[in-house]
C-alpha cells in the first residue's frame, strides 16, 4: 500500500472562493487497495507555502507519493514548478515528458504545462495540472505506469532482474 498526499495549489480554492474539484478527482482515480490518501490540503500559490507543504509530506509524513494539482501554467503566480524544483534531491523528468506527450495526443495546449516530477527522500512529487479534465487524463496515464518506479524508490523491488508487481524484466 502506497501513502498519498494530495495538494491543491489554487489562491482562489484556498480562499474559499472556488470549490476544489481537482484534489477530490485525484482522490477518486487512485485505487484504493494500492493507495492510501494521508493528507489533503487547499494551499495558496505561494512559493515557500508549497515548498513547506512537500517538505512536510515527504519528510514527516513520509508519504510514497505526492500528487499536487495547479499552479503549472504561465500565470504569473503559477510556481508550482519552481516550489517543487526548490525541495528536490532528485530529478525525475521522464514521468513530467511523458504525461506532457500523452497530453499532447490529447491537445495541442499540452505544451504549454510546465509541470516537474522529483525525488525528495523516498517521496515522488509529481506537479498535474490545474483542471479536472486534465487531471482525469494524466490519472488515467499515471495510473499502472509509477508502480514499478515506487517500488524501486521504496527498495520493494530492485532494477535487476523480474519486477515483483509486473513481471518486467
Amino acid at each position: 500500500m502506497y501513502t498519498v498526499g494530495i495538494i491543491t495549489i489554487s489562491d482562489k480554492g484556498a480562499a474559499g472562493q472556488r470549490e476544489d474539484k481537482s484534489g477530490p478527482k485525484i482522490r477518486q482515480m487512485l485505487p484504493k487497495d494500492e493507495y492510501e490518501v494521508v493528507s489533503y490540503k487547499i494551499i495558496p500559490d505561494e512559493r515557500k507555502q508549497i515548498a513547506d507543504e512537500l517538505v512536510r509530506l515527504s519528510d514527516d509524513m513520509k508519504c510514497n507519493l505526492v500528487l499536487t494539482t495547479g499552479g503549472t501554467g504561465f500565470a504569473p503566480r503559477d510556481i508550482t514548478p519552481e516550489a517543487t524544483m526548490d525541495v528536490a534531491q532528485r530529478n525525475a523528468p521522464g514521468i513530467a515528458e511523458a504525461l506532457r506527450a500523452y497530453s499532447m495526443s490529447l491537445t495541442p495546449r499540452a505544451m504549454l504545462g510546465r509541470g516537474v516530477c522529483v525525488i525528495r527522500k523516498n517521496t515522488l512529487i509529481v506537479n498535474l495540472p490545474g483542471s479536472v479534465k486534465a487531471v482525469s487524463e494524466s490519472m488515467d496515464f499515471l495510473m499502472g505506469n509509477i508502480e514499478h518506479g515506487l517500488d524501486i524508490l521504496l527498495q520493494y523491488d530492485s532494477e535487476c532482474g523480474r519486477c515483483t508487481r509486473c513481471g518486467l524484466e
